[in-house]
């Protein structure tokens, strides 16, 4: 029955990237519109991002910001004031001409991203030093024309938070970029599961018009790398293009120092890509809609329904709990939850009823546990526990065993070509050899790690002293 099932879904062995859409489809994460490279989002896959919402969104306002939104079009004219920035965006700009059958007098970008929106917000509402910090944060739909769209991982619109604030010092804005990476990290490595490597981006690879980039960045089940979340220290570069002022504690006019950060929906397809299996997906249960799928077995007997209802109404309080009482095979519900990636079944019918037990089986593992019914609400706490763990861990061996060290090129090439995955290795910090490596190996820098290690006297490409330790990979 399970191979019948499977069969459509292509092993990922074979093709990863048709492995990934099978599951995105099949899962009823999204399905696809009219316009290319758009996405809808089902119930099942925003009910995912409602989870990690509701946990980040908490997670800001823990650590004082507020939440705000900002408009959906920015004049040309705003977009063009900080040259950096624009031009990091040009590429992936879409445009509104017309309103209705009248051609505007000014082009409107569809937002990419809002930092020129809340420097002309700030200019307005921060005068002295007494109005900051200002800490905000909206969340938000944007646009990006991308050229290859990948359904969560690189589509034209998408989901996401930007938080957007202003300091009065340089080390107050550092701290915050800081602060809100490590929001990030803990999200993903505590809820989702995804082990993750923070670190600063390279010159080139730094959001346009920010000072420096913090990211941190994971490694999927095939060795290609994602950028999971960035965090960018944006210095005083929109504040002077904007004139955002205020008076200091000296009574001068000083320019704030800013930050803005960002997460969005394509943490999704990192779940997927990091936990899935060749039966589908497997969802952490700390972030799971449905954490235990009660299925009735011979639900037609009597008591067996009414049973299973009572359970679920108990166990309800503390478990997201579903329960699937259709007339549908058992088999076919086994597979269809399997597919979904829901963290436990409960699997109960008449035998069980009558020794006062039910079985368990995890989607991680495939166990199957027989419980007492007196000890059944602590050993599902104990098993989601022992799966969210078990799921992290699995991660992160598999990051260790893919990662690899090169101190010359022609070792980096033979470590590409040999085992995917993240490469550590040195750099002189010119980016004519992050541009060489990239032309020569399709691998990109990922990050600078904060963990710095000496692994070689020389930069990797041309063997000049090598200065900073870089994680490089292939990357989605």
């Amino acid at each position: 029955m399970a191979k019948e099932f499977v069969k459509d879904v292509t092993s990922m062995v074979d093709d990863f990237a048709q492995w990934y859409t099978d599951v995105v489809t099949k899962a009823e994460l999204i399905d696809y519109s009219s316009v290319r490279g758009s996405m809808i989002l089902r119930p099942y896959g925003y009910a995912i991002w409602e989870n990690i919402q509701k946990q980040l969104d908490n997670q800001i306002k823990q650590t004082g910001h507020e939440n705000v939104y900002m408009p959906l079009f920015i004049p040309e004219s705003l977009l063009q004031k900080e040259k950096d920035h624009i031009e990091g965006f040009a590429p992936e700009v879409a445009w509104v001409t017309h309103g209705g059958e009248e051609k505007l007098t000014e082009r409107l970008c569809v937002r990419p991203t809002s930092e020129v929106l809340f420097a002309e917000h700030f200019k307005n509402i921060i005068h002295s030093y007494r109005d900051l910090p200002k800490l905000y944060n909206q969340w938000s739909n944007v646009v990006r024309w991308e050229k290859t769209t990948r359904p969560f991982l690189r589509t034209l619109e998408f989901l996401w938070q930007e938080g957007h604030t202003c300091h009065e010092t340089d080390e107050e804005a550092h701290e915050e970029t800081v602060r809100m990476l490590n929001v990030y990290a803990d999200l993903c490595e505590t809820y989702l599961a995804i082990p993750v490597i923070k670190g600063q981006k390279t010159e080139k690879e730094k959001f346009a018009g920010a000072k420096y980039t913090f990211t941190i960045e994971s490694l999927m089940h095939d060795g290609k790398a994602l950028q999971s979340g960035t965090s960018h220290h944006l210095g005083d570069g929109f504040a002077k293009a904007f004139s955002i002022e205020f008076t200091n504690r000296e009574g001068k006019l000083q320019t704030v120092q800013q930050t803005s950060w960002g997460f969005t929906t394509r943490i999704i397809g990192a779940m997927i890509m990091v936990h899935g299996d060749d039966r589908g997906l497997v969802v952490p249960p700390k972030i799971a809609p449905t954490q235990l799928m009660i299925v009735p077995i011979a639900q037609h007997k009597e008591g067996v329904l009414d049973f299973a209802y009572d359970l679920k109404d108990k166990l309800s309080k503390t478990i997201r709990t579903g329960i699937d009482a259709s007339d549908k095979k058992p088999g076919w519900k086994f597979n269809e939850y399997e597919m979904k990636g829901i963290p436990l079944r409960l699997e109960v019918g008449p035998r069980d009823i009558e020794q006062e037990q039910v079985v368990l089986v995890r989607r991680d593992t495939g166990e199957k546990q027989i419980v007492s019914l007196q000890d059944l609400e602590s050993r599902i706490q104990g098993t989601l526990q022992d799966i969210q763990d078990h799921l992290f861990n699995k991660a992160k061996k598999h990051r260790e065993e893919k990662t690899s060290i090169a101190t010359t090129l022609e070792e980096f090439k033979e470590r590409l070509n040999n085992k995917t995955g993240f490469i550590k290795a040195m750099w002189c910090g010119d980016e004519a050899c992050e541009n060489y490596i990239k032309d020569e190996t399709g691998a990109t820098s990922r990050c600078m790690p904060f963990q710095q290690e000496k692994l070689s006297d020389k930069c990797v490409c041309c063997e000049e002293e090598g200065k900073h330790l870089v994680y490089w990979a292939k990357a989605y």
